[in-house]
C-alpha cells in the first residue's frame, strides 16, 4: 500500500500483492499451484507474474530482487537440485518467502523408492513424434469435417459416411487424439457425395447405420434442443428411411464395412474402427 499527498489530501493507493511463478519449463505447474493458493483469498486480488525457462543463477538472482523489492512471494518448480539450492540460499539472504514445488516431492520419492529424478526441465510436455501427429491429425479431422473440403477424402487415413445424427464428427475427433486422420462425409439424398469419395480405396471408407427409431429419438432431441417443432420433416420417420436406404446405397457403391451405432457407445465405435486401420494396414504393408 502506497500513499501520496495531493492538495493536504492524503491518497492511499492499494497495490495489489505480487506472486512470482518461477520454472525452468513453460511454467504452467508453479503458475497453477499459485492459482490454486489464491483462490483461498477471494475477498483479495494478487498479480502473478510467470517467468518461463529460466536456466541460470544470474536470473534467479535477478528476479529475486524483483521480488524484494515487490515484497512479492516466489513460487517456483525447478529440477536443478543446485538451481533449487541456489534459489533457497538467496532468499534466506534476502529475507524472502520463497516456496519450492517440486524439490520436497522429489526428495520424498527419491527416499522412499530409491529411484533417482533425471533432472530435466520439461519432461511432461516434450513435444515427441507421436504427439505431433495427434494434433496433425486433430487438425485435420477439423478441416475435414461435415464434407467441408472433398480434397481432404484423399488424403485421410479413414473417411467415414452417414446419414447426419450418426456420430461422424465425435468418432472422428476420438480417433484423431488416437493419431488417426479422419474425414467424414454426410450422406444427403438430395446432395451427390464428391466425387473423391468414389476414389478412394474401400478399404479406407467406413460406413455407418442406425436403427430408424433410434435416429428418429436422437433427431427428435436435437430439434428440442434447438427450439424447434419434433414434428419437422428431419425428424419424420418416411424421410429417415428414405436418407438410411439412400446411405446404404452409396455404402454398397462404395463397398464398404458398415458399424450399426444404434445401442455403441463412441469409444465402443473407435474401437472396431481403430481394430479395422490395424489389421488394413498390416494387411496393405502401411508402417505409421
Amino acid at each position: 500500500m502506497i500513499w501520496q499527498k495531493v492538495k493536504g489530501v492524503i491518497i492511499i493507493n492499494k497495490i495489489n500483492p505480487v506472486i512470482y511463478a518461477v520454472s525452468d519449463s513453460i511454467g504452467e505447474t508453479a503458475e497453477s499451484v499459485v492459482k490454486a493458493t489464491t483462490s483461498q483469498f477471494v475477498e483479495e486480488k494478487f498479480d502473478v507474474i510467470r517467468v518461463p525457462y529460466v536456466k541460470d543463477k544470474e536470473q534467479i538472482d535477478k528476479i529475486l530482487d524483483e521480488a524484494v523489492a515487490a515484497n512479492a512471494i516466489v513460487c517456483y518448480t525447478i529440477v536443478s537440485p543446485e538451481l533449487r539450492e541456489h534459489i533457497a540460499d538467496k532468499a534466506m539472504e534476502l529475507d524472502l518467502q520463497v516456496v519450492d514445488v517440486l524439490g520436497p516431492m522429489l526428495k520424498a520419492v527419491e527416499k522412499t523408492t530409491g529411484l533417482f529424478p533425471k533432472n530435466q526441465a520439461g519432461l511432461i510436455h516434450s513435444l515427441d513424434h507421436e504427439y505431433f501427429k495427434r494434433v496433425e491429425a486433430v487438425e485435420f479431422a477439423v478441416k475435414y469435417d461435415d464434407g467441408k473440403n472433398p480434397l481432404g477424402l484423399l488424403k485421410a487415413d479413414i473417411v467415414i459416411i452417414g446419414v447426419s445424427r450418426t456420430s461422424k464428427t465425435p468418432l472422428s475427433m476420438y480417433l484423431a487424439h488416437k493419431k488417426v486422420k479422419v474425414a467424414n462425409v454426410p450422406l444427403v439424398p438430395e446432395l451427390q457425395p464428391p466425387d473423391e469419395l468414389f476414389q478412394v480405396p474401400p478399404y479406407k471408407i467406413v460406413g455407418l447405420l442406425i436403427d430408424p427409431f433410434k435416429l428418429n429419438e436422437i433427431r427428435s432431441e436435437r430439434l428440442k434442443t434447438m427450439g424447434l417443432s419434433d414434428t419437422a420433416v428431419y425428424a419424420d420417420m418416411k424421410r429417415i428411411n428414405d436418407e438410411l436406404e439412400y446411405a446404404k446405397g452409396i455404402m454398397r457403391r462404395v463397398h464398404c464395412p458398415i458399424i450399426n451405432v444404434s445401442n455403441r457407445a463412441i469409444e465402443e465405435t473407435a474401437g472396431i474402427i481403430l481394430d479395422y486401420v490395424r489389421k488394413n494396414k498390416e494387411r496393405h504393408g502401411i508402417k505409421d
